[in-house]
């Protein structure tokens, strides 16, 4: 938790100048719809000088003709039918800097119906800034998105009070609200770095200390930022290159796939999982593309090896000293966003889809501590629900 005596440290922080080498920070924000996150947004890109020349005076124009109130989030609600109903449907996302580092924002939706979308948002995110809207307090999507956050493995989160001008800036009410919130967070496994009183409308503790708020003397929104430190990047992570195909083309035998982690480089021993065989990497290839070099983390290549062996669709290619664990049994955090229910009872089928073989089953359960948000234990899924799944062999 960053503590009020800290204000002073954070200010300090901001100003190291950008690292040409350091990572870029990606932040989602998320929270219950209409809460003020992409308003928020839009607030800090126009604090921090990060708009296009003309993009206000741009917008304020589209909305005088439309007879409708200048907003900030119609910076990054561009098409017309979410400014025709104010909401965020696709995720956003957009970048700026302080003076200490650059940031990806995603704009995640804060509609049930928009659940996937804010799923893969966040799952390319660093960190997260929640946004509760003060006046209505903390609500079903606020503890939903909480729980994917959790499930998701995202630890760093910023809760930010907004809206703090609907309840004149009253310190008790940001005071319930933080209580009853971090009660919550606490059973999910969360520890929010800090709880930040705002108002993106009016500008109040985001890019600057409020005036309005003297009760408040811990960090705005971008010095809390600013002390975030990102993930580990993919390529920095052990190799793992998942074999899609095996195809011949010019008398080479090509293995294709795709580096989900780690860094390929010709000269590298690869050890093929299940089989556990091992041979040399002997050129890398590519297809309608002028690098060259190693591939890396998200790279979709092909690769051709000194000694040929058996390789097939599924097999996963690691350095020898990197090998990955082999287990018949594992635990996945499941989200079901289909539209028709996940039964227990069609196990079988989902367990085909995990092993050609079909000798498994799979078992869902949701967490007794969340039933009270989430959902009571039950033996199926519903659309866009989330639960722990066990697989077994």
């Amino acid at each position: 938790m960053i503590g009020e005596g800290n204000a002073q440290r954070l200010t300090s922080k901001a100003q190291r100048p950008i690292s040409d080498v350091e990572p870029k920070l990606r932040v989602v924000f998320v929270g219950h719809v209409d809460h003020g996150k992409s308003t928020l947004i839009g607030r800090i890109l126009h604090d921090t000088g990060s708009l296009p020349e003309g993009t206000i005076e741009q917008i304020k124009k589209a909305c005088a003709a439309e007879g409708m109130e200048f907003e900030f989030a119609f910076l990054l609600d561009a098409l017309l039918e979410e400014q025709k109903q104010n909401v965020t449907i696709d995720t956003t996302e957009i970048s700026f800097c302080t003076a200490r580092r650059r940031y990806a924002i995603i704009d995640a939706p804060g509609h049930k119906e928009f659940l996937k979308n804010m799923i893969t948002g966040a799952s390319r995110a660093d960190a997260a800034i929640l946004v509760i809207d003060a006046d209505e307090g903390v609500r079903e999507q606020s503890r939903r998105h909480a729980y994917l956050l959790s499930m998701l493995g995202i630890r760093q989160a910023i809760v930010v009070v907004n809206k703090m001008d609907l309840v004149h800036y009253s310190e008790k009410r940001f005071r319930e609200i933080k209580q009853e919130y971090c009660k919550f967070l606490r059973e999910l496994g969360l520890d929010a770095r800090i709880f930040i009183p705002a108002s993106a409308k009016q500008g109040e503790n985001v890019a600057t200390a409020s005036m309005k708020m003297k009760w408040y003397c811990a960090a705005n929104v971008l010095e809390a930022l600013d002390l975030l430190e990102p993930q580990k990047r993919d390529a920095d992570l052990p190799l793992r290159f998942c074999v899609q195909d095996v195809y011949r083309f010019d008398g080479r035998r090509i293995i294709a796939g795709r580096i989900e982690t780690g860094t390929l480089r010709v000269g590298d021993q690869l050890v093929f999982s299940p089989a556990n065989k091992s041979s040399v990497v002997a050129a890398i290839e590519r297809w309608n593309a002028s690098t060259t070099g190693p591939g890396v983390a998200d790279d979709s290549i092909g690769i051709t090896l000194a000694e040929q062996i058996f390789v097939e669709r599924g097999y996963v290619a690691s350095h020898q000293n990197e090998t990955p664990v082999e287990t018949n049994r594992f635990h996945a955090d499941l989200f079901w966003i289909v539209r028709d229910p996940l039964r227990v009872d069609a196990a079988g089928q989902m367990s085909d889809r995990f092993n050609r073989a079909g000798n498994g089953f799979v078992h869902t359960r949701d967490n007794k501590r969340r039933a009270r948000t989430i959902g009571t234990k039950r033996d199926w899924q519903s659309y866009n629900s989330n639960a722990r799944a066990t697989r077994h062999r």
